[in-house]
């Protein structure tokens, strides 16, 4: 009897700690999640060790994605284009997707075990025109006012500087334009791929709140 009751007591933690875990997994996926910043390319607004919350719940309810929002998305497969493989006309960042198992993919794409995620802000959305021309970025032919970058700093065209913002896709930049690799570089996002929006910085507690 003894035996029983110690193995029925076994069986309940074991399916509590189940469906904690599953709920765990779901608020992660489908409303939201801490991380650390990892990279410098959105210095001096994010800098490396801060802890942000992120906002999943915008990813589920496919909200709106504008102008200035900050970003993240799972990195392009191709990074680097040779001239010859520029096409200005299809500026669509490249992803090549494999074959998962259901336990991979919850690896992958819940856990985000092995995924490399960027961390941008929106510059332009669809049917916006991007041309980057003498360190100056210009949206839909005006020179776009950027409060957020450092006082001096000179954005560099790429592979794709002069490109219209093709429907369900976004092109994003580093706020640290001279240490970021993004649209430039690699072409918009597909909103497929866009995880989550920045909901607030936690840490250091000095800078406690929404991150602009």
């Amino acid at each position: 009897m003894k035996k029983k009751e110690i193995l029925k007591e076994i069986g309940e933690w074991l399916y509590c700690a189940v469906i904690a875990l599953i709920l765990a997994l779901t608020i992660r996926y489908f409303l939201g999640t801490p991380t650390v910043v990892k990279q410098s390319s959105m210095y001096d607004t994010l800098e490396s060790n801060q802890r942000l919350i992120l906002n999943r719940w915008a990813r589920t309810i496919k909200s709106e994605i504008k102008r200035g929002d900050i970003i993240t998305f799972e990195s392009p497969t191709k990074i680097g284009f040779r001239d010859d493989e520029v096409d200005l006309t299809h500026p669509e960042a490249v992803y090549r997707t494999k074959k998962m198992s259901f336990i991979e993919r919850i690896k992958y794409s819940v856990l985000e075990i092995d995924k490399t995620t960027y961390i941008k802000r929106v510059i332009g959305v669809a049917g916006d025109h991007i041309l980057i021309k003498d360190g100056e970025v210009y949206l839909n032919d005006k020179k776009l006012e950027e409060d957020y970058i450092l006082e001096g700093a000179i954005t560099n065209g790429e592979s794709f500087y002069d490109v219209i913002v093709p429907e369900g896709y976004v092109y994003v930049m580093g706020d640290n334009r001279e240490r970021s690799t993004d649209s430039r570089a690699f072409g918009c996002i597909p909103l497929k791929k866009v995880d989550s929006k920045i909901f607030i910085r936690f840490w250091p507690m000095e800078k406690f709140g929404r991150v602009n």
